[in-house]
């Protein structure tokens, strides 16, 4: 054995031998339980950062200490290839988006090899690859065909600058999150997905995820944003149609002293064919992005449509407002404003003199101020006065539907998803669109539609819009020319069932059998940052799926960890910041096991952890100290005989008892709490102890044997290279992958004897040992006779004694 521990030397011999042995591979013909676990995989950006380092290791561990426990587990890695940030490399570097992703991909998964990650890189996986993305328009076109896909105009956040669509979550403080311009509001046809379809499931399944943080389940809950209330009608004779509204307050209906609606509402449009003012507000409307969180903090402002309406019960009309915090895209693009209770609607009223009527009361109610926005009793309500706001909600809605002006509603916050994408690096949306025969799916043996590779990326529109011979093609249905769509597949579509391809990557269908077999995930790991939308449409997507008969699983995964972030001197590590550390520098310099115990071991998984180059230090220290303790065992013989438990001495049961509770403890912080750090922590007491341990008698050697085999079975999850190579220098020629988690002996934990310490008034006075089976008697007898103590109790009498088990002995005198 080499003195001197060598890592990088030994990490390359032991990842060879992993990939000569497949030791990786999984295979569903495995009568062990199944086990999936796998963290969200990258976007093949060029290098790997902290943070993926940091959710790979997690899942590797949590691999590996599955597979010792006789499971059959399956990890794979892929790529989420597509999206712009390729397309503005592209413009930079001068190459096609396809080639620089794909160096990116050779170069990540080197660096994802060099850090040891136990991955089945048969299953490996590229969103880009046409053989992937043909059964994502595959699978569009069966949803087209059962109606869960339509095309409509709709208002949406427009990067000028990118020219494309963005997701509310892609608008930061009103601009675009990669290119940082101004972000504007326009109207485009796309096509959506109906996951409101859907929406009640996705609220109501949220209940089955008992592995899923409660936090995450919230945000998922509040997202989809179910609730009760009514919907009515407000006439405009005017506009010669209703203005629709819902609310989930009808209590406070007969305080509604104006409308307000979206800009791009048909009433507010008629208004502004005669108003140049009006038609300049739209217009600024159009420039403002679309979130819900831009809304509730921008100046609400608006303008008087000069239309009014007519109250659904008391008949009288009722001013409509234009405003720009309504949106079109939310609702009926249009709300009922009850200044004296909703407190959004108040300001608004204040700010441009509207009437303020306040219809709910109680004892502290009071408008003077600001709106009332809790429950109480009605008063100037006519017929509904005295009633409480649920006895209000009812009688209210039951008067609305006896005259046929409104109905009692569920309503859910979540929107249908738009999946349009107006840039040339995604996977083309499977239609054609002709004068005759309108929208024509593409026929299934002509799928997939793949990207053409002559285009010049300039950053303006699309290149596929103006392709010759992408955009132009014949109608499959009467033969005459037509238009292919040029709109691509938003990036959510390939990462929303990417999971359930790895389970049968080869397969000739999108999926087969093996998905359900492995399906749903054991283990998901990522970022608290995908909570909502990613986690959303996977969950969504696999009820399609399974409705498609293509899985059995209602939910795509069981248990989900979100890791914290990796921070550098408390602020998120970025390379705008310019606080990152470079994982191949530093695996290049202490060895991967070094870095991946330092990750492991400077946090819990859900916890931020903080960067620390001494940390760092500090782990690659440890790990030598291990080798060291090994080292200097092999070169005294190592041991030849077998351990006799019935021999042992007090010091030898003590270094025993130990290690089985550092097994125990360990399996525990592995297999049930999911926290690392304490097990690593636990190890390093391990190691410490042993490093005490000077005898070295044939039982003493049998004893260091059995304390250094199960520590490198503890901590081979977390370093698997060392321990590999340690497993073998303490004799064993298995490959340690392969190797069982070690069981703690329950003889070994226990004592024959206890050292109790002892208190006098409060104060530790000294030390006890009793045998393990003493009563409290027989404690309380030792602790008053003991030579040391008498000397403090003073020949006082002894007004109580207290024992604590197992700890100590309180004396009152």
């Amino acid at each position: 054995m080499q003195e001197n521990y060598q890592p990088l030397a030994i990490e390359q011999d032991v990842q060879q031998l992993w990939e000569d042995t497949g030791a990786f591979k999984a295979s569903e013909s495995s009568s062990a339980t199944k086990y999936y676990c796998l963290s969200m995989f990258p976007y093949p950006s060029g290098k790997l950062h902290m943070g993926h380092v940091r959710n790979y290791t997690i899942g590797d561990v949590i691999s590996r200490y599955q597979r010792m426990l006789g499971k059959n587990v399956l990890q794979p890695m892929g790529w989420d290839a597509f999206g712009l940030p390729a397309e503005n490399a592209a413009m930079q570097h001068g190459v096609h988006p396809a080639d620089w992703t794909y160096s990116n991909i050779d170069y990540m998964r080197d660096q994802l090899k060099r850090l040891g990650f136990g991955y089945d890189w048969d299953r490996e996986i590229a969103t880009c690859d046409p053989e992937y993305y043909r059964w994502e328009q595959w699978f569009f076109l069966k949803l087209l065909d059962k109606g869960l896909v339509y095309k409509k105009t709709a208002p949406v956040n427009w990067c000028p600058n990118d020219m494309t669509v963005l997701a509310n979550e892609q608008v930061i403080d009103g601009c675009c999150w990669r290119c940082d311009t101004q972000v504007e509001r326009k109207e485009i046809s796309q096509w959506f997905l109906k996951i409101t379809a859907y929406a009640d499931e996705l609220l109501t399944s949220l209940d089955t995820l008992d592995g899923w943080p409660e936090q995450v389940k919230t945000m998922q809950a509040n997202w989809i944003g179910r609730s009760e209330g009514v919907e009515m009608d407000f006439a405009v004779p005017a506009l010669g149609a209703p203005v629709r509204i819902y609310t989930t307050r009808p209590d406070t209906l007969m305080g509604v002293t104006y409308l307000a609606v979206a800009a791009e509402h048909p009433l507010a449009l008629k208004a502004a064919e005669t108003s140049a003012d009006i038609q300049a507000f739209i217009d600024e409307c159009k420039r403002m992005e679309t979130s819900e969180a831009a809304m509730e903090t921008m100046e609400k402002r608006g303008i008087a449509s000069g239309i009014n309406a007519v109250h659904p019960i008391t008949g009288e009309e009722v001013p409509v407002w234009i405003a720009n915090f309504v949106l079109m895209g939310y609702g009926t693009g249009a709300v009922m404003a009850v200044p004296a209770h909703d407190q959004r609607d108040y300001e608004f009223a204040k700010k441009y003199g509207i009437a303020i009527k306040q219809v709910i009361f109680a004892a502290d109610a009071d408008c003077s101020e600001q709106a009332y926005t809790v429950k109480g009793i009605l008063k100037n309500s006519g017929a509904f006065d005295g009633l409480s706001s649920a006895e209000a909600f009812g009688k209210i809605a039951e008067t609305l539907e006896q005259d046929g002006k409104g109905e009692r509603k569920t309503n859910f916050r979540l929107r249908d998803w738009g999946v349009s994408r107006q840039r040339y690096w995604g996977a083309p949306i499977p239609v054609i669109y002709c004068d005759d025969c309108g929208t024509v799916p593409v026929p299934e043996q002509d799928l997939p539609v793949t990207l053409p590779r002559d285009v010049v990326l300039d950053g303006s529109q699309s290149p596929l819009v103006a392709h010759p011979t992408f955009s132009k093609t014949t109608c499959p249905s009467c033969g005459k020319p037509a238009r292919r769509e040029t709109d691509t597949f938003d990036t959510f579509m390939e990462s929303s069932w990417y999971f359930a391809k790895f389970a049968c990557k080869d397969s000739e269908s999108m999926l087969d059998s093996r998905a359900s077999h492995w399906l749903p995930v054991d283990y998901y790991i990522g970022g608290i940052e995908h909570a909502i939308l990613h986690l959303l449409y996977a969950r969504f997507y696999t009820k399609l799926l399974r409705d498609e008969g293509l899985v059995t699983c209602d939910e795509p995964f069981k248990k989900l960890l979100t890791q914290g972030m990796v921070l550098k001197d408390g602020t998120k590590m970025s390379k705008s910041k310019g606080n990152t550390v470079d994982p191949q520098g530093l695996i290049e310099q202490y060895g991967a096991d070094t870095v991946r115990l330092f990750i492991m071991f400077a946090a819990p998984p859900e916890q931020s952890l903080e960067w620390s180059d001494s940390g760092v230090e500090g782990a690659s220290r440890f790990l030598k100290r291990l080798w060291r303790q090994v080292y200097l065992h092999v070169q005294a013989g190592g041991s030849t005989t077998a351990l006799d438990k019935a021999a042992l001495t007090e010091e030898q049961k003590a270094v025993r008892r130990h290690t089985h509770q550092t097994i125990q403890k360990t399996s525990h912080d592995m297999g049930v709490r999911t926290i690392f750090n304490t097990a690593i922590a636990a190890n390093m007491e391990l190691v410490n102890t042993l490093g005490k341990f000077t005898d070295d008698s044939d039982n003493s050697k049998a004893v260091r044997q059995e304390v250094l085999e199960a520590i490198v079975l503890m901590l081979s999850p977390m370093v698997p290279h060392i321990c590999h190579q340690l497993w073998i220098e303490l004799g064993h020629s298995e490959t340690l992958a392969n190797v069982a988690w070690p069981a703690f002996d329950e003889s070994a934990l226990v004592q024959d004897e206890l050292e109790l310490v002892v208190q006098v008034n409060g104060k530790l006075r000294g030390k006890i040992v009793v045998s393990a089976t003493a009563s409290t008697e027989e404690i309380q007898a030792i602790a008053l006779n003991d030579a040391h103590i008498v000397a403090f109790l003073e020949g006082k009498p002894v007004k109580k004694i207290i024992v604590v088990p197992k700890k100590l002995v309180s004396i009152v005198v």
